[in-house]
C-alpha cells in the first residue's frame, strides 16, 4: 500500500492552494483570486514528525467552470476523496459559513473519514473567536490558521498526523524510495492539445488528469506515479504552452513558468508534437529550454493514426523534425497514439535506456584515448596566431555526462570544433543519445569557462612569457602514455563500457534489436 493520503477540499477560493502551498513551504499550486483556478489534483510528498503522506489539492467544490468542465472537475474531486486517508475542510473565516459551505460538509460527513475543520484566513487572534462558529458544520477537529500571517502551521501539522493511519511496515522505506534517483521524472511537456494528458492516463491507468479537447485544460504540473515492469517512474504532466503574446491572463503565465521549472527539474523530457501539425515558433521555445539545461530528450510525435489518415509518411515526418531541429539529431524519436495506448510501453523502455546513458560514467583513460582520436581526425586549427593545445579531459558528472577539458587557452577552441568533438565524442561513446556538457579549463582567471570553484592560477602567475612557455611545454593529451591518461577515478571504472553495456536488449527491450550493433536513435512503429 502507499503512503496515506491527505485531501485540502472545501468551496471555491477558500485559499486551499495556499494552504498546499504554505505546508509544503514552496510554491506548487496556482494561486489566483479567480475562483476555480485548480482543476486537477495537485499533490506533494510531506516529511513531518517521522511520517511520510500525500498532500492533495483539489479543485473548489460547487465552482462553475467557463470552460464546461464542471462535470471533470467534480469527479476529480471525487476521486481525490475516495482515495484520501484524511479530509481537510477548509472554510473562510472573514465570510463566514455560507450555504455552500453546508453543502460541502455534508457531502464529507456522508464520507466518514477523519477530518479536520480548518478555518482559514484568521489573521489575528480576533478571528480566531469567528472559528467557533463554524464547528455547526462538522463535528471534528479545527484549527484556526492563517497562510498569511503564518499562524498554526505547527498545530495543523500535529492535528494531521494524529489521524493518519497506523504507520505501516514499509511506509519509511517507500518513503525514502520515492527520494530515490531511480525514480526517473519524466516531464512531458509540448503546446496546448497535443495530447500530453492522454498520455499520461494511460500511464497511470486511469483518469488521474482531466483530459478535455479544450486547449490549456492541465494548469499546474502534476506528478504522476506510475509502475512499468516493476520500475517505478514519476511523470511530470505540465500546463499546454502557447506564443507568449498569447498569455491572456496571470494563470496561463503561471502554466508557462511551470512548465520551463518541469523542464529544469526533470531526469528526461518528453517533447511532445502533434502528428497533424506543424512545429511552431512555441515548440522552438521549449525545445530551447530543453537544450539551455542539457536535458535528456526523446521527441514524441503523437497522434500518428490521424496524420497517417492524411498520407503522412514516417521518412516525411522524421525528416521535417530533425531539420527543424538540427543540433538535436542525437535526439530519440518514438511514433505513438496516446489515445489507444499504441507503443507507449516501449517508449517508457527507450525512456530509461536514454535516462541510463546520461547517468553512465566513463574512465578517464578511455575517454582519453577518445579525445585522442578525435585529435588525430581533426585537428583543432589555429587561432591567433597560437595552436590551441588539450593536456587532459576527465567526466566531472553524470546527467549530462560534463567532460572536462584541460587547455593552454579556452578561447582558442571554436565553436565549430567543439561541435566537431562533441560529434566524434558520442560515435565512439556510450553518449550517443544524450547532451553532453563541455567544459573547457583554461589558465586565465577571467576566463567564463573556468569551473565554480576551480582555483587558477593568479594573473601576476600568468603574464610571464616564460611561464605561458613553460605551460605551453606540458605534454598534449596526444602525447601522454597508457598509464598517464589514466586518472585517480579509474579504479571504480575499471568494468568499463562498450557497445553492448549500453545498448543490450535488456535497456531498450526492443524485440528485434541486434545486441552488437548501437541502438537506433530513431524508434519507428514497428520496432516499438
Amino acid at each position: 500500500m502507499g503512503i496515506p493520503k491527505v485531501a485540502i477540499v472545501g468551496r471555491p477560493n477558500v485559499g486551499k492552494s495556499s494552504l498546499l502551498n504554505w505546508l509544503a513551504d514552496r510554491l506548487i499550486s496556482v494561486v489566483d483570486p479567480t475562483a476555480g483556478v485548480t482543476r486537477d489534483r495537485v499533490t506533494w510528498i510531506m516529511h513531518e514528525r517521522n511520517r511520510y503522506f500525500e498532500l492533495m489539492d483539489t479543485g473548489g467544490i460547487g465552482i462553475v467552470d467557463s470552460d464546461d468542465l464542471s462535470e471533470d472537475i467534480e469527479r476529480q474531486i471525487q476521486t481525490g476523496l475516495d482515495e484520501c486517508d484524511v479530509m481537510l475542510f477548509v472554510v473562510d473565516a472573514k465570510a463566514g459559513v455560507t450555504p455552500l459551505d453546508e453543502h460541502v460538509a455534508d457531502r464529507l460527513r456522508r464520507m466518514s473519514k477523519p477530518s479536520i475543520l480548518i478555518v482559514n484566513k484568521c489573521d489575528s487572534p480576533k478571528l480566531d473567536q469567528e472559528a467557533a462558529t463554524f464547528l455547526t458544520l462538522a463535528n471534528v477537529p479545527y484549527v484556526a490558521t492563517s497562510v498569511k500571517a503564518n499562524r498554526n502551521r505547527d498545530l495543523l501539522i500535529d492535528a494531521i498526523v494524529e489521524l493518519l493511519p497506523a504507520a505501516r511496515e514499509t511506509e519509511t522505506a517507500e518513503g525514502d524510495y520515492l527520494l530515490q534517483p531511480s525514480d526517473m521524472r519524466l516531464a512531458v511537456v509540448g503546446r496546448r492539445n497535443v495530447g500530453k494528458s492522454t498520455f499520461i492516463n494511460q500511464l497511470a491507468q486511469s483518469e488521474r488528469v482531466i483530459v478535455s479537447n479544450i486547449p490549456g485544460t492541465t494548469r499546474d504540473s502534476i506528478d504522476i506515479r506510475f509502475e512499468v515492469d516493476g520500475k517505478s517512474f514519476i511523470a511530470i504532466d505540465t500546463p499546454g504552452v502557447r506564443k507568449k503574446k498569447s498569455l491572456a491572463n496571470d494563470i496561463e503565465f503561471y502554466g508557462l513558468v511551470r512548465a520551463q521549472r518541469s523542464i529544469r527539474r526533470a531526469d528526461l523530457v518528453l517533447m511532445f508534437f502533434d502528428a497533424t501539425q506543424t512545429i511552431s515558433k512555441v515548440d522552438k521555445q521549449l525545445v530551447e529550454e530543453i537544450n539551455e539545461h542539457y536535458k535528456p530528450c526523446i521527441f514524441v510525435i503523437n497522434k500518428w493514426d490521424a496524420a497517417l489518415d492524411e498520407e503522412m509518411t514516417t521518412e516525411k515526418w522524421v525528416k521535417y523534425l530533425l531539420d527543424t531541429f538540427s543540433s538535436m539529431r542525437h535526439v530519440p524519436i518514438a511514433i505513438i497514439t496516446a489515445k489507444d495506448g499504441r507503443n507507449i510501453r516501449k517508449l517508457v523502455n527507450l525512456a530509461q535506456s536514454v535516462y541510463k546513458q546520461a547517468n553512465l560514467r566513463m574512465s578517464t583513460s578511455r575517454l582519453n584515448k577518445a579525445v585522442q582520436r578525435a585529435i588525430a581526425k581533426n585537428p583543432p586549427p589555429i587561432r591567433k596566431n597560437r595552436r590551441p593545445k588539450i593536456y587532459f579531459a576527465s567526466q566531472i558528472a553524470g546527467s549530462p555526462p560534463t567532460i572536462v577539458l584541460k587547455c593552454n587557452e579556452s578561447s582558442l577552441l571554436d565553436e565549430s570544433w567543439k561541435r566537431y568533438l562533441l560529434g566524434f565524442l558520442r560515435e565512439v561513446t556510450p553518449f550517443q543519445e544524450v547532451p553532453i556538457r563541455l567544459v573547457l579549463r583554461g589558465r586565465n582567471e577571467s576566463d567564463p569557462d573556468l569551473l565554480s570553484g576551480d582555483t587558477p592560477l593568479p594573473p601576476e602567475m600568468t603574464s610571464d612569457e616564460e611561464v605561458i612557455d613553460e605551460i605551453d611545454d606540458e605534454p598534449e593529451i596526444s602525447e601522454l602514455t597508457d598509464e598517464q591518461l589514466r586518472g585517480e577515478d579509474d579504479s571504480e571504472f575499471d568494468e568499463s563500457w562498450d557497445d553492448s553495456d549500453v545498448y543490450a536488449d535488456d535497456i531498450l527491450s526492443l524485440e528485434d534489436d541486434d545486441p552488437d550493433q548501437p541502438a537506433p536513435n530513431f524508434v519507428d512503429d514497428d520496432e516499438l
